[in-house]
């Protein structure tokens, strides 16, 4: 499985929270992850070697970016 974000829909966007009120203590995709498959950048980036598709971060998304294909 591969994790696909849908970057409009992702409230991280140029190094910080845009859309939530967690002012930058996101609780979010990449804590969900327990393979540390996901990490925050100026965008959230994967690391696809990393992930094994356990879906715990499309359920962590309360934005609706993440999906498994």
């Amino acid at each position: 499985m591969v994790i696909k974000i849908d970057y409009d829909k992702c409230c991280w966007k140029a190094g910080k929270c845009t859309q939530c009120s967690c002012k930058g203590v996101c609780k979010g995709c990449v804590e969900a992850c327990p393979e540390g498959a996901l990490k925050r950048d100026v965008k959230i980036l994967i690391d696809a070697e990393k992930c094994t598709g356990c879906g715990l971060c499309v359920e962590a998304c309360s934005h609706g970016a993440i999906s498994l294909n």
